[in-house]
């Protein structure tokens, strides 16, 4: 399958900022790409048609401020294949306690430790490879909590991505696992590395919102990756996914919004137990329901 790539080198210092507005216009198909090593960041977007990258590039031009762009926008198809090589560049192995997080393309070079864990992933065309701060704030508190409360309880991802957060939930040991997007794109590449990791039919993935996706559910940990104005808009049917004695932990948060986010889930859930964790510019929140 040929992909459609445009991408632009941006000003390094324009990164948080362009994350922002990603964020802000719940971007699906665009991120920013950098490379710390050689100070270097890039705009990209990755899309199935001509059409729907083309249109992606006049809505950028839109609300992107010209200074922040080194280079023009290019445009080009890339083969499967081709795709693939330039995601390489960007995504490395990493690990948290027994769980590694690992590229397919390392499969025949990779050492697994002893007593570890490994997820091969295939990012595809879906956000969620486990690089960004935002997933790996997820990923700790998922370990965690297995860690200190065991996996024999029930498990949601809300925004599933590539389905990073509910496999890793399976190789820590959950048995009942549902994750959903409202990308259908999402799903599929969610389902694609399930298949890669001899997981297919652990985990009921399907396509939902926040609505449709919790209604009639409860879970002992609820994840849910997503920016803040969607978090907080949708806490009612975040916070009734909870089981008694549950745990609701929230990513997506950028650093300067969690004061605001916190206060908005504080209020909705009195009495349930807050922590927060920073990494880099970003924030999580963690909610546990009283028993």
């Amino acid at each position: 399958m040929a992909v459609f790539e445009f991408k632009a080198e941006v000003a390094l210092s324009a990164v948080p900022a362009l994350e922002d507005l990603l964020a802000e216009r719940e971007e699906q198909r665009v991120m920013v790409l950098e490379d710390k090593p050689s100070g270097r960041a890039w705009l990209t977007g990755y899309f199935e048609t001509e059409l729907a990258a083309r249109e992606a590039l006049r809505g950028l031009a839109e609300y992107i401020d010209p200074e922040w762009l080194a280079t023009e926008p290019e445009l080009r198809e890339l083969p499967d294949t081709d795709w693939k090589e330039s995601y390489k560049a960007h995504f490395k192995a990493w690990s948290v306690g027994p769980l590694h997080w690992v590229p397919v393309w390392e499969r025949e070079t990779f050492q697994l430790p002893a007593g570890g864990q490994v997820l091969w992933l295939d990012p595809g065309m879906a956000f969620g490879t486990g690089n960004h701060e935002t997933t790996r704030l997820c990923c700790e508190r998922l370990v965690k909590f297995a860690t200190e409360r065991g996996a024999a309880g029930r498990l949601i991802d809300a925004g599933c991505g590539s389905g990073i957060l509910a496999l890793s939930a399976v190789k820590l040991g959950f048995k009942q696992v549902v994750a959903f997007d409202n990308d259908a794109l999402s799903v599929d590449v969610s389902q694609e590395n399930a298949g890669l990791n001899g997981l297919a039919g652990k985990v009921d993935f399907f396509v939902g919102d926040l609505v449709s996706g919790l209604a009639g559910r409860q879970a002992e940990l609820v994840l849910a990756n997503i920016q803040s104005d969607v978090l907080m808009r949708f806490s009612a049917q975040l916070l009734g996914a909870v089981a008694p004695g549950g745990q609701l932990a929230l990513s997506g948060i950028l650093a300067r919004e969690l004061a605001e986010v916190r206060a908005a889930f504080a209020a909705a859930a009195p009495g349930w137990k807050v922590e927060t964790r920073d990494m880099g510019e970003w924030s999580d929140l963690a909610l546990t329901r009283p028993a």
